[in-house]
């Protein structure tokens, strides 16, 4: 009995709609959980923005540990370049091309004719296999186009080195039958593709995808594009659950776990359905300490680097001895320094910079019987901004003013308290990492008024912003 290989294209597909806005981190964690959903394939976007895409795709990269990671390339020898630099510490890597084969689609998105198209198809996907043996061509809008030349282009794919051949039905027009029909015919008309992984994408226009994608993979196909969000195409959950159930009527199974299914793909509608992204700086979920390691006195200067890199700093190479000056002199006293420790030292060491905003004063209220308010007045240069804002908590509410006088939301992406001193006078230590195209900035800030030091802390990463921006 064959295996079918499950690729998962939510986080791609989420690109394409407003539907879904996912954050830098929630990315990063969709992927986690898909590679432990056991999906052969996890799709990414490719790259509009080079240096937060390029960031974006090394860290999925590395989190990535028994799932293909793919990404898609651009027809241009540049593209591919690009895309490999990001990609190419991922455990099993595979570079995608996708190409409109459809007359119109052809003219439309790549402004090339047949020919030119065929030149293009052969130059890219020769490009992706010198760099990698895993190369799939994707055939967008191919129950559209006209046959022969759809013919002509898999031909040229798999003699240029594609190892995956996926044809789309983009118009999400044809029930089973003819899916099936459209299938064999390519197989009779291509026979090198019996020598290669057919992979299929159904779009669901007519809510017939699932059972398009069940007659393909009854028909030959060895790989099947599925969502684990609905994004209008094949249902991950379902395509998984009809080929548990019926190996022996579709003579194949796959490897995706069954176990996990609807707790995995729960997690990911919550993360896809909240719109969280726009809203406030908590909605996104802070760092809980999974992954944290125990530096000591012993590592040197790249392995520190190494540490700070993975927990998204991008540290210049004169903040980088400042931080593991600082780091030695904590690790010279104590056996072990946390990562959380690490972080404090990189938020008080790294990139101090002149402040642009300056905390005038604010006013809190806050209680059960009332939603929190926030009344920040923050100067800039000689300028005194206010802002008043309503939140969940009246930390929520001060981060949401600072943002609301900024003008700009920002991700956070950790946020941590501690006591410095004991007594009723104590003082209070904030440390907030808040990202910004795809870098990861600190602020620490300390009072004896915990949300007076988170204020500070935000202010002390939002400064470091700005100073870099106008730099």
């Amino acid at each position: 009995m064959r295996e079918v290989r499950i690729s998962d294209v939510t986080m791609k597909q989420s690109g394409n709609t407003r539907e879904i806005s996912l954050t830098f981190k929630e990315k990063l964690e969709m992927a986690k959980l898909l590679d432990r959903l056991g999906v052969a394939v996890i799709e990414a976007e490719g790259i509009e923005q080079q240096k937060i895409d390029s960031l974006r795709i090394k860290s999925i990269a590395s989190s990535v540990k028994n799932s293909v990671l793919a990404v898609p390339v651009k027809l241009s020898q540049e593209s591919v370049s690009l895309i490999w630099k990001a990609l190419k510490e991922a455990r099993m890597p595979r570079l995608q091309v996708p190409a409109a084969v459809s007359p119109v689609q052809m003219e439309y998105i790549h402004h090339l004719k047949g020919p030119a198209m065929l030149t293009a198809i052969e130059d890219t996907v020769s490009a992706c296999k010198i760099l990698t043996a895993d190369v799939e061509f994707i055939a967008d809008d191919a129950t559209r186009s006209d046959p022969e030349f759809l013919y002509q282009a898999v031909r040229t794919a798999i003699a240029a080195g594609a190892g995956t051949i996926t044809v789309c039905d983009a118009a999400g027009t044809m029930l089973p039958e003819e899916f099936t029909s459209f299938l064999t015919d390519l197989y009779e008309n291509v026979p090198e593709l019996r020598d290669v992984t057919l992979g299929v994408s159904c779009c669901d226009d007519l809510s017939m995808a699932d059972a398009c994608a069940v007659a393909a993979v009854a028909a030959g196909a060895g790989e099947v594009k599925a969502a684990s969000y609905p994004v209008n195409i094949v249902s991950l959950a379902s395509v998984v659950k009809v080929l548990n159930n019926k190996q022996d009527t579709c003579g194949a199974y796959c490897r995706t776990g069954v176990t996990e299914l609807k707790r995995i793909t729960d997690q990911i509608r919550w993360m896809c359905e909240t719109g969280r992204s726009s809203g406030s700086p908590f909605d996104n979920g802070v760092d809980d300490g999974s992954g944290a390691v125990m530096l000591t006195a012993h590592d040197d200067l790249t392995a520190v680097m190494k540490e700070a890199a993975r927990l998204g700093y991008d540290l210049s190479e004169e903040d980088g001895k400042r931080v593991y000056e600082a780091f030695l002199r904590i690790a010279t006293k104590k056996e072990s320094v946390s990562t959380r420790e690490l972080e404090r030292v990189i938020a008080s060491s790294a990139m101090q910079v002149p402040p642009t905003y300056v905390v005038e004063s604010y006013v809190i209220n806050s209680g059960n019987v009332l939603t929190s308010t926030a009344h920040l007045k923050i100067r800039r240069n000689d300028e005194v901004l206010e802002a008043v804002t309503l939140g969940d908590g009246p930390i929520d509410a001060s981060f949401l003013a600072i943002e609301k006088i900024a003008g700009q939301h920002y991700e956070l992406d950790d946020f941590q308290i501690r006591t410095v001193t004991e007594g009723r006078d104590a003082m209070g230590e904030a440390l907030v990492k808040i990202r910004h195209e795809g870098k990861v900035y600190s602020g620490q800030g300390i009072s004896t008024d915990i949300i007076g030091s988170s204020i500070r802390a935000y202010i002390n990463a939002l400064n470091k912003i700005v100073y870099e921006e106008q730099g």
